[in-house]
């Protein structure tokens, strides 16, 4: 019998994240979670895993939720950052503590773990890497700003880190959702989108179940949407 993949999901007790640990788990995952909640540990134990409740802003913090993994299961093959959420407000009203909170949340939250598991990864000959993003990365608004900063950041740094390691047989990529059910429903918000609806946290959780997988395994260094249409490019 083939040995279990390992996962690590960062801010999964909810939302998206939750939904992608109950994914992965459903398709024989071995799934490591961290929150800061408490409901990722909760979770990762009705799934048999393993989790920890602490900080993805804290390096000692993420560094414990990789120790816990190896120790129980020796591997890492899948990463996935999910994030909180950042300061808001217009955007010259933003004070440098804000923009360096937006830091990280958005961006320090994904490298962090990635700079810790990417060793690991090289190691056993490969890993794939999921950063929850924003579908507004590429199209900022004033809505979120921080986030849309600095996500973008996360993009141009998740092209990097591909142009790296993508010959150790590491992958990385983004999902950009939209409107999802993990957020309060707006009608606005709900009528701007072609779809006339909010995505499901399931939705995006396939998604990243793909990216994960070997029906994946030459995408790497892209930044998808999943959005329903909202935003659009040629």
């Amino acid at each position: 019998m083939a040995e279990a993949k390992v996962a690590l999901i960062t801010a999964g007790g909810s939302g998206m994240g939750a939904a992608t640990a109950r994914k992965l788990s459903a398709d024989g995952y071995e799934v490591a979670i961290l929150s800061s909640s408490g409901k990722g540990e909760a979770l990762a134990k009705e799934l048999g895993g393993v989790g920890v409740t602490a900080s993805n802003l804290e390096n000692d913090d993420v560094q414990r939720l990789v120790d816990l993994a190896m120790e129980k299961w020796g591997r890492v093959d899948a990463l996935v950052n999910s994030a909180g959420h950042g300061p808001r407000a217009p955007i010259l009203e933003i004070t440098d503590t804000d923009w360096h909170k937006g830091m990280e949340v958005y961006f320090l939250s994904a490298e962090r773990p990635i700079r810790l598991v990417t060793p690991i990864m090289e190691a056993q000959g490969g890993g794939a890497i999921v950063d929850i993003s924003t579908a507004w990365a590429s199209q900022s608004t004033a809505m979120f700003p921080t986030s849309t900063a600095f996500r973008a950041s996360l993009g141009a740094f998740s092209k990097i880190d591909s142009d790296e390691y993508a010959s150790k047989g590491i992958r990385i990529n983004n999902v950009m959702p939209g409107w999802i059910d993990s957020l309060p429903e707006v009608d606005e918000r709900r009528d701007s989108v072609p779809m006339e609806r909010y995505g499901k946290s399931e939705e995006i959780a396939a998604t990243i179940a793909f990216l994960l997988s070997e029906g994946a395994g030459y995408i790497t260094g892209q930044s998808i949407r999943v959005d329903g249409g909202v935003i659009r490019s040629v």
